[in-house]
């Protein structure tokens, strides 16, 4: 059964070129119109929403996401991919990759069995499915080094394995390698070349010529900037000054300002324009109290926004997707636009689903959010079916 269109007047669209006012957005599960509010014909057999003023933005995808509401990705529990994509469609959030941890390969691939189920079940029926689309797996280890394995598990860090990855290319879209680690460069090879899945440089040592022969051999993406990995250095760029360096490699950053200090946030977008991906890397508190809860089987305390272990490394964050829209904005001199690009239409791209997905255009899917003026999620669509009213 075909959706009756909708169509949202009275809101400030944020389009991939800037904001603009008096525009009315009609839609179905796709874009169908945008157009001058004055021309009601164009809508009169529409449900009319009002925005009232506010932001009416694309949806926000997030790359890198682990959990949230007591629930992780790698736990590999039926029906919990569907409650937390649920819960962060009230972030804003109508498209992600949930994301797995360094663990053994049957916990693996348990949680990616699970993926491949819910990325088919939230493909079929938006409205049943009742939140964000799942659109792949994001595979953040084993294949990383154990020096900087961060709040990963070190027992299960191996050398990479592009059989086991092959496995299932039909749902990864990202995977996180140490370019440095014995096979490293190979590896990065053969999965850019043989399948559609995007390496990453990630909790690595590699230094500023390893990492320019992984993008050469095809790595495109850089995992949460600045975390699990040396700092910049002027005689050490290391995989900081090459990702900032590299116009093509898409870079993630956690912008909770406690993973990275508002401060750097600038000096990023001034030289990643649009190849800055916002994440959250969000863990099972993301939603909850603080507290103390588990991050791929390690104890993880919870205050505020910070995570740590109990030895103090930081495990994760709480952080929203809209949060963070509204951190960089807030720190920068960026426009809202830019900064809702860089958690919408720059992951779509770095996962290849730019196509469909990212942006207010036409004839793409509808998945939208209205958002008040400190980007606070009022009302979210996903494939034009509403997800999520605040």
């Amino acid at each position: 059964m075909s959706q009756k269109r909708k169509c949202i007047i009275n809101g400030r669209l944020i389009l991939p070129d800037g904001i603009v006012d008096g525009k009315v957005l009609v839609f179905d599960d796709k874009i169908r119109a945008i157009a001058d509010q004055s021309l009601t014909d164009l809508y009169q057999d529409c449900e009319v929403i009002d925005a009232k003023g506010a932001y009416v933005s694309p949806g926000l995808i997030d790359v890198h996401m682990h959990g949230c509401g007591g629930d992780d990705t790698s736990d590999g529990k039926d029906g919990a991919i569907q409650r937390m994509s649920r819960m962060i469609a009230g972030f804003g959030v109508t498209g992600w990759l949930p994301t797995t941890m360094t663990l053994g390969k049957d916990t693996i691939r348990k949680a990616f069995e699970q993926v491949r189920k819910a990325k088919k079940e939230s493909e079929e029926d938006a409205l049943k499915w009742g939140g964000a689309q799942v659109l792949g797996a994001n595979m953040e280890g084993p294949f990383i080094n154990i020096e900087r394995k961060g709040a990963q598990a070190g027992e299960f860090v191996i050398e990479p394995d592009v059989e086991f990855t092959e496995e299932y290319q039909d749902i990864i879209r990202l995977v996180t390698i140490a370019p440095e680690v014995k096979g490293g460069l190979d590896y990065i090879k053969r999965i850019s070349a043989e399948t559609k899945i995007r390496c990453s440089v990630g909790h690595t040592m590699a230094d500023y010529e390893t990492c320019k022969k992984a993008f050469g051999a095809g790595a495109n993406h850089v995992t949460h900037l600045f975390n699990a990995q040396p700092g910049l250095h002027h005689r050490n760029p290391g995989v900081v000054g090459a990702a900032l360096a590299d116009p093509n490699v898409y870079t993630e950053m956690i912008c909770d300002t406690f993973h990275i200090n508002p401060g750097v946030f600038q000096i990023v977008c001034d030289c990643k324009k649009d190849k800055l991906v916002l994440i959250t890397d969000c863990m099972r508190a993301g939603g909850l109290p603080d507290g103390d809860y588990t991050l791929g089987g390690q104890e993880v305390h919870v205050k505020g926004i910070q995570c740590l272990l109990n030895s103090g490394t930081i495990a994760g964050s709480v952080l929203r997707l809209n949060k963070a829209v509204y951190n960089l904005a807030k720190n920068t001199d960026w426009s809202l636009a830019q900064c809702v690009r860089a958690a919408s239409l720059s992951p779509a791209k770095s996962i290849g689903v730019d196509k469909e997905k990212g942006s207010i255009e036409l004839g793409k899917d509808a998945d939208i959010l209205i958002a008040d003026q400190e980007f606070e999620i009022c009302d979210t669509f996903v494939r034009g079916e509403k997800v999520y009213e605040r």
